[in-house]
């Protein structure tokens, strides 16, 4: 089979399985939209700037948040059951399930980032034009690899019970570290000085600079940084389990 052909297959099997499961599927897309009604809508409502940033960065959390969190956890869960054991006989690649993990983590992300972005422009005087939009869904896209990688990367190395209070601990810490809950600027210093080099803050950098704030070039050369050494960890995660319970 065309290999293409196959991450798409793998992916749609994916899909189909979580959307047979509304329990999974609404609080996955509507949780990140509640936060940032909870948390985030007060400030947004004070300017159009304000809105702008607020909506950009609680995007970026909506797309961690999913890929991190539920791939990471739903990879640690799924190592042990038969339909694992029945996927490792069949005849692909490890860079083509991943593949197909990425493809179906990034539509439930664009899905999460997307009813954020509507509470925005409902409720907030948010006022991105159309291009500007699109090239979030682009940065969304692009950006949002690597914490599938990490999500990954906690599914194959971490067992099933340590991977929630895991993916749960680098959820929360690395937002707030990253400067996605408040200002960068408002971080104590030492977070500061750390802040630029975390993934989140080059993921907000990379959609804040659609505002006009943040470096994008920055943020990409960060971020491809992580999806390239999660890329590896991951990959030795999957052949240790391989080995570990198919030897």
């Amino acid at each position: 089979m065309n290999p293409i052909a196959t991450v798409v297959a793998h992916a749609r099997l994916q899909l189909l399985d979580l959307f047979r499961s509304p329990g999974y599927v609404v609080p996955t897309v509507g949780f990140p939209a509640l936060f940032f009604a909870l948390f985030a809508l007060p400030f947004a409502r004070t300017s159009a700037t304000a809105a702008n940033l607020l909506a950009l960065s609680y995007i970026a959390f909506a797309v961690i948040g999913v890929t991190l969190y539920q791939f990471g956890v739903g990879i640690a869960a799924e190592r042990g059951r038969p339909w694992e054991r029945y996927l490792r006989t069949l005849p692909v690649t490890t860079a083509q399930r991943f593949a197909a993990r990425i493809l179906c983590a990034m539509v439930f992300g664009i899905l999460a980032a997307a009813v954020v972005a509507i509470v925005a422009r409902l409720f907030t005087p948010v006022d991105l034009t159309a291009l500007q939009w699109l090239t979030a869904l682009v940065y969304v896209l692009a950006g949002g690899i690597p914490f599938v990688l990490m999500g990954i990367t906690i599914g194959y190395w971490v067992s099933a019970r340590a991977a929630v209070p895991l993916a749960t601990a680098c959820n929360l810490v690395l937002a707030y570290a990253g400067g996605l809950r408040m200002p960068p600027q408002l971080l104590p210093h030492a977070l500061q000085a750390v802040s630029p080099y975390l993934p989140t803050r080059a993921f907000g950098d990379l959609l804040w600079s659609i505002a006009g704030y943040g470096d994008a070039a920055h943020g990409i050369a960060v971020l491809f940084f992580y999806g390239a050494v999660f890329a590896g960890i991951a990959s030795l995660g999957y052949r240790r389990d391989e080995r570990v319970r198919y030897a």
